[in-house]
This record gives C-alpha cells, sequence and structure tokens, in this order.
C-alpha cells in the first residue's frame, strides 16, 4: 500500500468537472441512471473530450514529471462504477496519471474528502459543494458552461482567487452587505492593521505556495488576487497576506468593475468567486467556480437560486 506524502497536494474532482459529459448528463436529468449506465458502457472506448477543469487538472499532475507525486487528483464522482470505467480511459487517452476514484452512483460523495486528505473539491454538483464547504473543504461549483483555459501557457498553472469569501473570511463583506460601501471602506481602514481571519480557499493558496518552492520540473505558478476591494480596502487585503505570509503575483483592486475581461487578460487554468454574478461575468472568457460561502454566497445565493 503506497502512503500518502504529508506534503501532497490532493485534489478530488468531479467526472463532469474534469471531463465534458454534459450530452450524458442530459439523459440522466430526462431519465434515468440506467439509460445514463448504458450510453456510458457504450462509449467505454471513446474518450471523453475535457472539461471545465481540465487544463487545470493536467498542469497541476505535470508537477509529478520527475516521479515524485507532488499532486494526486482523485475523481469523487456520483457516477456509477461503470461510468467510472469510461472516467479512467479517458483520463488515460488524455495521458493524465489519475489513479484513485470514488463512484458512489448518485449519493453525495463528499465525506470520502477527509479519509482522501483533500485540500479542494471541485465538482458541477451545487449540493455536494455546499455540503463539503459546511464541513470546512474547500471546494467550488465549477460552471460547465464556462469557456476552456487558454494554451498559450503550457508551463505555467495560473489560478485566481477573489478575496472576501474566498481566500478570506466574509468579515468585511457582512458589513458592506448590511451598512454600504461608506461603512465598509471606513471599517476595512480602520482594520489596515488587523489581518482578516483566513476563508476557506487559504489552504488552497499555501499548498500551490509550497509546491511552487519544491521548484518541480520546470512548471511555474502565477497567482492572482481579483477582488472588488479598492483603495483604502486594499490595505488589509494585502496585509493579511503579508501576515500569512504568502505571496500572490498579481493583485486586482477593481472597485466593483466588472472581472470577466481583466481575468481574460491573465488567463487563468481557473477562477474562484464567492458571488454568482461574478461568475456568470468571468465564465464567458475563463474556467471559474462558485464558492458558495459567506453572506453574499450563501444565503444570498440560495435566495435567488
Amino acid at each position: 500500500m503506497s502512503k500518502q506524502p504529508a506534503d501532497q497536494l490532493v485534489v478530488a474532482i468531479s467526472s463532469r468537472a474534469l471531463f465534458d459529459f454534459e450530452a450524458e448528463n442530459l439523459l440522466f436529468e430526462a431519465s434515468d441512471d440506467h439509460a445514463y449506465m448504458a450510453l456510458q458502457q457504450q462509449k467505454l472506448d471513446v474518450p471523453a473530450p475535457p472539461g471545465v477543469a481540465f487544463s487545470l487538472v493536467k498542469k497541476l499532475l505535470a508537477f509529478n514529471a520527475d516521479g515524485r507525486r507532488r499532486v494526486e487528483v482523485v475523481v469523487l464522482s456520483r457516477n456509477d462504477p461503470i461510468s467510472g470505467l469510461r472516467v479512467f480511459r479517458s483520463a488515460q487517452a488524455h495521458g493524465l496519471d489519475i489513479q484513485r476514484g470514488v463512484f458512489t452512483r448518485g449519493r453525495s460523495p463528499w465525506r470520502y474528502l477527509h479519509p482522501l486528505k483533500a485540500q479542494l473539491f471541485l465538482s458541477a454538483n451545487e449540493a455536494d459543494v455546499r455540503s463539503a464547504l459546511a464541513a470546512g473543504w474547500a471546494a467550488a461549483r465549477v460552471a460547465p458552461q464556462s469557456a476552456h483555459a487558454s494554451a498559450e501557457h503550457p508551463r505555467e498553472l495560473r489560478i485566481a482567487f477573489d478575496g472576501d469569501a474566498v481566500l478570506f473570511s466574509d468579515e468585511a463583506e457582512q458589513i458592506y452587505q448590511r451598512e454600504g460601501l461608506a461603512a465598509f471602506q471606513a471599517h476595512e481602514s480602520a482594520q489596515a492593521l488587523t489581518p482578516l481571519p483566513p476563508g476557506p480557499f487559504k489552504t488552497v493558496l499555501e499548498a500551490l505556495q509550497r509546491l511552487q518552492e519544491q521548484q518541480a520540473c520546470d512548471m511555474q505558478i502565477r497567482t492572482a488576487l481579483v477582488t472588488a476591494r479598492s483603495a483604502p480596502a486594499h490595505e488589509r487585503a494585502i496585509r493579511t497576506l503579508m501576515d500569512w505570509r504568502i505571496t500572490v503575483d498579481e493583485a486586482l483592486f477593481l472597485g466593483g468593475l466588472p472581472k470577466g475581461e481583466f481575468l481574460r487578460e491573465f488567463e487563468p487554468d481557473f477562477f474562484f468567486d464567492d458571488q454568482a454574478g461574478h461568475i456568470l461575468n468571468a465564465s464567458a472568457h475563463v474556467p471559474a467556480g462558485h464558492v458558495a460561502a459567506g453572506i453574499a454566497g450563501g444565503a444570498a445565493a440560495r435566495q435567488h437560486s
């Protein structure tokens, strides 16, 4: 039995996030899982096309090129085991070294995140993502219709994060939602020297920094903070990262401007944000995932779902 290295980055991903199973999913939603299973069995030898998170996974696995498994990608899926055969065959056909998978045939699989010691869970199923977030995992609902990642940076993994409720807690966002922009700016100016509490994705950014510091192969990581904050609220965000001893390569303080076109220029392999409106705008340009956390991404999103 192989033992998981203590510093290994483990990413759990659903089959629909990794591959484009949207046509098959329509059949599942229109009938039952028996027809879906039959179709997947018919297509066992037909590799599924890449999905929204394919580029992210491919580049993460490239950090293992010298034989050391710094990254483990596990398929964690509501698919049945027969459909799981196609997932593994598709991964092999695309050159993805994925060795582990959990297939639960319609049942929520997120509880397996704990024994997998996963730091990140990506799924197209909103209920699974919300359950994982509520239990303390970094998780995001992949937008299946998102644009796919650019192919311009094959040796550079690029990931963009929103700040409040993603990297940071939603402490400041709660003030903004209750009292408005002026109160938010005043509060953040007064608290500029007080680090924000961590959000669900702090651990992901930390893991990426550790991965970068290992100087694996010739792969590089480039990260960006893309936030609606602007001066003077920018200072608390930067000082929080400094307190955590975490660096980002780019910081975009957009003051409420739509994020999509800025993300198009950054060309991330994935972008994480807590607000559904930001994801809708971003997904026209880049792969995006909704972090249903905090006051803006959690309860507010449920009211409008």
